[in-house]
C-alpha cells in the first residue's frame, strides 16, 4: 500500500499539472470543460508559486505523475488523479473501474509511460532550456 502524501489543505480540489506539456495542458482544458464550476482548480505546477502553496507536492512528483490535492490536503498522483478528478462529472464515475484489481495496475503502468515519454510523443510547450532536460 502507497503512503498517503499529505499538505496544506486548499479547502477545494486542485489538479497540478505539467503546462509545459502539450498533453498534460491538453488534458487540463478537457478536465476544465467536463467539470466546469464543479470545485476543481486547475494549475500548472511551473506557474511561479504554486508549489509553496503544497508543501510535500515537489517538483520531482510533479515531473513524474500530474498531482490532485484534495480539499482536506490528501495528494493522489497519475492515473488517480484523474479518476478521482473526474469522478465530479456525472459519466466520470464510470471510470471508478480503475479500482478493480488488475486494471489499477495497468493504468498505472500506461499512465507512467505515457507520463515518462510525453514530450517526446507530443513535443514541448516552453521556449526555456529547462523542458531540454526530457529530451535526454
Amino acid at each position: 500500500m502507497r503512503m498517503a502524501l499529505m499538505t496544506t489543505p486548499p479547502g477545494h480540489d486542485v489538479l497540478l499539472y505539467d503546462g509545459h506539456c502539450r498533453i498534460c495542458s491538453g488534458a487540463a482544458r478537457e478536465f476544465k470543460r467536463l467539470l466546469g464550476g464543479r470545485g476543481t482548480e486547475l494549475r500548472s505546477f511551473r506557474d511561479d508559486g504554486v508549489l509553496e502553496s503544497f508543501p510535500g507536492v515537489s517538483p520531482e512528483r510533479c515531473e513524474k505523475a500530474m498531482q490532485l490535492v484534495q480539499a482536506d490536503g490528501r495528494v493522489l498522483e497519475g492515473a488517480e488523479a484523474i479518476v478521482r478528478a473526474l469522478g465530479r462529472h456525472p459519466l466520470g464515475r464510470l471510470l471508478y473501474v480503475y479500482y478493480v484489481p488488475g486494471l489499477r495496475q495497468l493504468a498505472d503502468a500506461l499512465y507512467g509511460v505515457i507520463a515518462r515519454y510525453r514530450f517526446k510523443i507530443a513535443g514541448r510547450n516552453c521556449s526555456d532550456a529547462g523542458c531540454a532536460v526530457h529530451f535526454k
